[in-house]
C-alpha cells in the first residue's frame, strides 16, 4: 500500500503541475468576458446607420481637442470656447457627469443612443433653441442668424434664409421657440397647443 500511496501523490502532484502551467481555464473566460463586451458595443452600433456612426465620429474627433481618444472638461471648454460661447465650471461639470465613466468614443455614441431612445426630439430642439431665449420663450431672429453664419459649421445666408422663411416672427424680429420647433419637427400637438 505504501507504493500505491506513492504512486497515487504523484499523479495529484503531476496532475497539479499541469493545472498550473496551462491556463487553458483562463482562456475561455476572457474569450466569454471579450465577447460579451462586444455585444453590448454592437448594440450600441445598431442603433445608428453607418453615416451616422461616421458622423459621430467626426463629431468626436472635433471635441477631442488633445486627441487622447477620450472627451474630458477641458476638451469640452476648448470646443465651446471656439464656438463663442464660454462656460462656467459647473456647466462643464454637468455635461461630463452625464457620462458613467470616462468619454470614450462607445460611451459618447452610447449617451446619444439614450438621449435619442429617451428624449423627445421637441425638448432636444427647445433646449438649443433656450440659450438665445430672450425671455417670454422667444428668441432674437437677428442673434440666431448672426450666431449660426459666425460660428462653427457656418451656414451660408441663402441657408439661413431657408431655415428661417417660415419661421413665426413677430414684428419686433422675436422667434416664438415653441411654434417654430413644432414647425421644423412637424409635432401636430404643439403646432394645435400655438394656433
Amino acid at each position: 500500500m505504501g507504493d500505491d500511496d506513492k504512486k497515487e501523490k504523484k499523479k495529484k502532484s503531476k496532475k497539479k503541475s499541469e493545472e498550473e502551467e496551462a491556463p487553458a481555464p483562463a482562456a475561455p473566460a476572457k474569450a466569454s468576458t471579450k465577447k460579451r463586451a462586444q455585444r453590448s458595443t454592437s448594440n450600441v452600433f445598431a442603433m445608428f446607420t453607418q453615416h451616422q456612426v461616421q458622423e459621430f465620429k467626426e463629431a468626436f474627433q472635433l471635441i477631442d481637442q488633445d486627441k487622447d481618444g477620450f472627451i474630458s472638461k477641458n476638451d469640452i471648454r476648448a470646443t465651446f470656447d471656439s464656438l463663442g460661447r464660454l462656460c462656467t465650471d459647473q456647466e462643464l461639470e454637468s455635461m461630463i457627469s452625464e457620462a458613467p465613466g470616462p468619454i470614450n468614443f462607445t460611451m459618447f455614441l452610447t449617451i446619444f443612443g439614450d438621449r435619442i431612445s429617451g428624449s423627445d426630439e421637441d425638448e432636444v430642439i427647445i433646449k438649443a433653441f433656450n440659450l438665445y431665449d430672450e425671455g417670454d420663450g422667444k428668441m432674437k431672429e437677428d442673434k440666431l442668424r448672426h450666431d449660426l453664419t459666425t460660428w462653427g459649421e457656418k451656414l451660408t445666408q441663402d441657408e439661413m434664409d431657408d431655415a428661417l422663411s417660415e419661421a413665426p416672427v413677430d414684428s419686433k424680429g422675436y422667434i416664438d421657440i415653441k411654434k417654430f420647433t413644432a414647425l421644423l419637427t412637424g409635432s401636430a400637438k404643439d403646432e394645435e397647443e400655438g394656433a
